[in-house]
This record gives structure tokens, C-alpha cells and sequence, in this order.
């Protein structure tokens, strides 16, 4: 079990780190205006939503991806895990929407699932909903989680559906089903060896039933329908890479076109600067993933703007 050391570090980086200041160029959207399911009140905490920010118009590729900022399932890295990834992405002509999902809390009180993949699912069928609105194409709409937002993401690119026709939200009748997915050193599975089991405690409760645990182990969810994936990890991360190993073989075995770096070193939660926050090893290294996957999303059919 990963030490409650390691994310009583986590949490503090991401409240260092953390800003949710909304700027000209972006605008925060209440996923369900009057009220989510499942909300267990009425404080910001449990209204989820996204907070979109778009690329100067003469740089708009038309394309768009859903942010998932990690934290344990407990908290939101909504700095380096978000406002600063979707401004990478914004330099790179893409729309971008940050994903607020309602959290657990250590001792499992608070929102367990299926409220964070409500919310994962709603927010794609939102942002899709407005890809005329914002000038994206509906069909250029990806998923990119960090750690436990990785989670997310990878059950959304997995456990996606087509939309409700006959649903009254016209939101509902919307595709929740990702066109990309990029998972950054992402938490996958909760049966295995290598199981994430912090995590697993809060999203899914204490003792939970081994057939939820399976189905939440979204190595298990893969098919030729999931959509193409770029992941990285670093070989000595604490969200052990085995979780990405598990995923890709998975990828591949369903011929889903994908991709997978891994680092000799480089830990855990740093988001797109590794280097800043790395202490030995080879930073300047492992600083090349952006890189690597801005080339991935080049072969994607226009997804960036050269």
C-alpha cells in the first residue's frame, strides 16, 4: 500500500500548486446547473464542472481535450495538472477544458463512485455539445488524465456510450466517447499486484465486491472500440508502471493504435516540467515526454496546429 506520507506530499503540492482563477480567455461551466445527482449538498465541492480555455483564434486547430487533474481521488492538481497543461495545449491551437470531479476523503465519507465517471461522462457530453459553438470538431474531442485522473479517463475511453436519443437533456443524447486519450503515469488497475490501493479504498469503499473491483480495473474494459491511447510512466514511479504496462499490452491485444514511454526515474506528479521537481536521476531525460507526445498528436489527423 502506498504510504499516507506520500499523499499527505501530493496533497500539499497540489494546494501549492493549485489555481483556479478564471482569465478572459476561459470560462467555467457548471456540469448540472441545478444540481448534480448524487450531490451531497450545495458547496462548490459538489458541484462539478469544467473550466474551458481556448487558443488564439488565428492558432485554433479544432481540435479539443478534457483535462482530469490527479490527486488520489481526494484532490484536484489543478495547477500543473491543469490550468498549465490546458495553456500547453492552447499554444498548440487546441480548446481545452479543465474537469473539477467530485472527491473522496480519507476515511471514504464523501463521493465514492460512480460520481466521478458521472461527471467524466457528463463533461465530454458538454464540451461535445459545443463543439460548433466553441469551433471544434465534434470528431476531434479527446480525454487526458493525470494518476487518478488517468484513472478516470481511461474508464471514460473505455466505458463510454453512444448518447440517449430518447433522453429530454439534450445533453444526454450526446457521445461521451473519446476520440484520444493520453494517460500521464495513470492509475489502471485495482486487482492486480501492482494495485493502486489508496485509491481503490476511496473511490470504490472498503471491501468492496471483487466483481466492482474487476470492473474498474479498466485493463479489463479495453476493446477495439477504445480510442488511440498515448501513455508514459517513470519505472520508479510510487503509481507503480505496470498500471500503464497492463493498460498497453491490453491496447495491443485489441489492435487499438497506441503508444508507451517509460522513464528509468522520475516519481510521480510533475506534470508537464518533471525537471523542475526531479532530485537526481536524469530530469533532462525524462522532460522530453511533452515533446514526444505533441509528435503523437501530430500522426492524429490535425489534432495540433503545425
Amino acid at each position: 500500500m502506498i504510504k499516507k506520507s506520500f499523499f499527505t506530499l501530493l496533497l500539499l503540492i497540489c494546494a501549492t500548486l493549485h489555481s483556479s482563477a478564471q482569465t478572459a480567455d476561459s470560462i467555467k461551466i457548471y456540469l448540472w446547473p441545478e444540481g448534480a445527482p448524487l450531490a451531497q449538498g450545495t458547496a462548490e465541492e459538489d458541484k462539478p464542472s469544467i473550466t474551458i480555455y481556448f487558443p488564439a483564434k488565428e492558432k485554433t486547430s479544432g481540435a479539443g481535450v478534457l483535462i482530469c487533474p490527479g490527486g488520489g481521488y481526494v484532490a484536484l492538481a489543478l495547477g500543473h495538472e491543469g490550468w498549465q497543461v490546458a495553456k500547453w495545449y492552447n499554444e498548440m491551437g487546441v480548446t481545452a477544458a479543465i474537469l473539477r470531479y467530485r472527491l473522496g476523503t480519507w476515511d471514504h465519507k464523501k463521493y465514492k463512485h460512480p460520481a466521478p465517471f458521472m461527471d467524466v461522462t457528463r463533461a465530454m457530453r458538454l464540451f461535445r455539445s459545443k463543439a460548433k459553438e466553441y469551433g471544434i470538431n465534434p470528431e476531434k474531442i479527446g480525454v487526458m488524465g493525470f494518476s487518478a485522473g488517468g484513472h478516470l479517463a481511461s474508464c471514460l475511453s473505455t466505458m463510454f456510450d453512444g448518447g440517449n436519443p430518447k433522453a429530454k437533456d439534450p445533453i444526454e443524447k450526446v457521445s461521451s466517447k473519446p476520440n484520444f486519450s493520453v494517460l500521464v503515469y495513470p492509475v489502471i488497475s485495482f486487482r492486480s499486484k501492482h494495485a493502486f490501493e489508496f485509491g481503490r479504498g476511496v473511490l470504490l469503499g472498503d471491501n468492496a465486491d471483487p466483481k466492482l473491483v474487476d470492473s474498474m480495473s479498466t485493463e479489463t474494459r479495453v476493446t477495439p472500440l477504445t480510442p488511440p491511447t498515448f501513455l508514459m510512466h517513470a519505472a520508479d514511479d510510487n503509481v507503480k508502471c505496470e498500471n500503464s504496462l497492463l493498460y498497453f499490452t491490453a491496447l495491443r491485444e485489441n489492435n487499438v493504435p497506441s503508444e508507451i514511454h517509460i522513464y528509468e526515474r522520475g516519481g510521480h506528479g510533475y506534470g508537464l516540467y518533471p525537471a523542475e521537481r526531479m532530485k537526481g536521476g536524469n530530469p533532462e531525460r525524462i522532460a522530453d515526454w511533452p515533446e514526444r507526445l505533441k509528435n503523437w498528436l501530430k500522426n492524429r489527423g490535425g489534432i495540433v496546429k503545425e
